[in-house]
This record gives C-alpha cells, structure tokens and sequence, in this order.
C-alpha cells in the first residue's frame, strides 16, 4: 500500500462527495412543493421572513456556493422542521445508534450468508442445496418489511419471546438485525455457492487434487481464498447500506436512527437533513469501498495497489 495510492483514493472520495452534493442540492430544489408549503398556508409576509432566515430568497447559485462554504468547513447547517436542532447534532445522536443496528446486521449477513454458501457448494445437488438456493431466491425477492412484518407476528405475537420495537436493550436488537441481514445474507450466500462451485472447476484446483492433496486443504486454502474475491466486491456497498441504516426496518421497528429521520426529512422537504445524511452515507461508501481495495490486496497477492500496479 502506497502513499500515491491513497492520497489518489481521498482525491477521488473528496471529488465524488463534492458530485453527490452537487447533484442532491439542485435536485432537491427542482422537486415540486417547498419545506415551508403545508397543507395549511403561511401568510405571505411570515413565509417570506422565514425564507429570508434561511436564505432561501437569495438565487440558487448563491445558495448553493452558500451551502459548499459550509460544507467544507464540516457544518451541514440548520434543520428547517427541527428549529431547535441543527444537522450535525441529529446526525451525531442517530449515526451511532444505525451504525450499531447496521454492525450487527452485517456481522449476521456475513456469517450466515457464507456459511450457507459454503455447505450448499460442498453439497451441491443435495437437499441443502436445494434449500439454500430456495431460501436465499425468496429472502432476496421479499421485500424487508414484510420479512420484518413476519418475525415480529411469529417472534413478538404469537410466541411473546423479543419485543416488536424500540431499542436500547440486547433483546431489542434481534428482530431489526434479522430482518435487516435477510436480503444481504441471502445474496452472499448465492454469491458465495456460485464463486466456489466456478473456483472448484479451476485448473489449479485439480492440479492440487492430482498432487494428493485433501479435500479440506484444498478447500480452505485454495478454494475458498479464490472464491471470497467476488463476495468482498459486493461488501463495500453491503456495508454503507447496513451501517448506515435501512430507512425501512427503522421506520417499522420505531428504531431512533438515521434512517428513521431520513424518511421524514424527505417528507418535510427539509433540504438540510436529506443533504447531510446523504452525504453521510456518501463518505461510508467511499470508505467501505477502500476498505474493500485494501482486502483485495490481501486475498489475492497477484492484484497490486499504487505505484506496483502502474509498473506492472
């Protein structure tokens, strides 16, 4: 790992963040209604004091180079539906309550997913294959809240084991992390049977078999490292999407994140909050995906980073 390498990756990330804001901003301003437009109208003189506080009467132009100044120094500005709470401040109490639902979740879709992955290959043809291949088909076609919908009438109704909502307590975490871990689970597990059934028929897969080698050895060290390259590509994005919160499972589990919040500043047309998370949830991504970049070099020695990779 070079120090060309990854001062090309900040570069990219800061270039990317900057696009995302840009394009959020003005797409923001060219949807229909305004954050001050309710369903029962403001005179016009208190509207136009309440635009003028946030300079939204200023042009666009203005409000946009307004808007990067801010960005830049790390302030996403005032939230116009939470008068009493600036963006930052909501992003720092419910990015860390997403990011520990999103943790778990991935901890979950990760293990889960992978060792399904992993039997279903080594029993190809089998009833857990069968199995696998149909559970994983459905967990990917359903959508999350009625998986969650489904849990909570088994898990909370009927058997009384977890509560339906909230958060804060470990019994809490289990129904929103198993229904938000389904659909990613589901996907690795498909994507990990096909990676190492294709890694199996490889040429240097049978030449380890012709020189003797166990099915296990062969399996843990030549198999699985190879076949694990396809699954820590779809990680990146994977893993801004859970630790950022899925904006559904929160809504549904009454859960205080950063999706929840999302969703009503969509509602509320409130242009700070959806450009703050947004960016957020811009930044995770980048990350996630160095990250990925970093493992890949790990997993496989052949695939070199920075200035190894110009030479070569």
């Amino acid at each position: 790992m070079t120090g060309k390498f990854l001062l090309a990756r900040a570069l990219t990330g800061i270039f990317v963040v900057f696009a995302v804001a840009t394009i959020t901003f003005f797409m923001l301003r060219t949807l229909p209604g305004g954050p001050f437009d309710t369903e029962k109208k403001l005179p016009p003189l208190i509207k136009k004091n309440i635009e003028a506080k946030y300079k939204l009467d200023q042009p666009l132009s203005v409000q946009y180079l307004e808007y990067m100044k801010s960005l830049a120094r790390g302030d996403f500005g005032p939230s116009y539906k939470y008068v009493d709470r600036s963006v930052n401040e909501i992003i720092r109490e419910t990015l860390p309550v997403s990011a520990q639902l999103g943790i778990i979740s991935l901890a979950l879709a990760v293990f889960l997913g992978s060792a399904a992955g992993i039997m279903a290959a080594s029993k190809q043809g089998g009833v857990f294959d069968f199995a696998s291949v149909s559970v994983s088909t459905a967990l990917v076609s359903v959508p999350s809240f009625v998986v969650g919908a489904v849990l909570i009438y088994i898990f909370s109704i009927r058997l009384r084991w977890l509560p339906p909502a909230l958060w804060g307590h470990p019994e809490n975490f289990v129904l929103p992390a198993l229904t938000l871990a389904a659909a990613p689970a589901a996907y690795l597990a498909r994507l990990m049977r096909a990676s190492m059934l294709d890694t199996s028929r490889s040429l240097f897969v049978r030449t380890a078999r012709a020189k003797g080698l166990g099915r296990f050895a062969i399996t843990t060290k030549h198999v699985l490292r190879n076949a694990l390259i396809p699954v820590v590509t779809v990680l990146g994005p994977i893993t801004a999407f859970l630790v950022t919160g899925s904006f559904v499972v929160e809504y549904i589990f009454a859960i205080p994140g950063i999706g929840r919040f999302f969703v009503l500043a969509v509602s509320n047309r409130d242009y700070p909050l959806v450009m703050g998370i947004t960016i957020v949830y811009t930044i995770v991504l980048v990350l996630a995906n160095l990250v990925v970049d970093i493992c890949y070099a790990r997993l496989d020695p052949r695939i070199k980073l920075g200035r190894e990779s110009a030479q070569g």
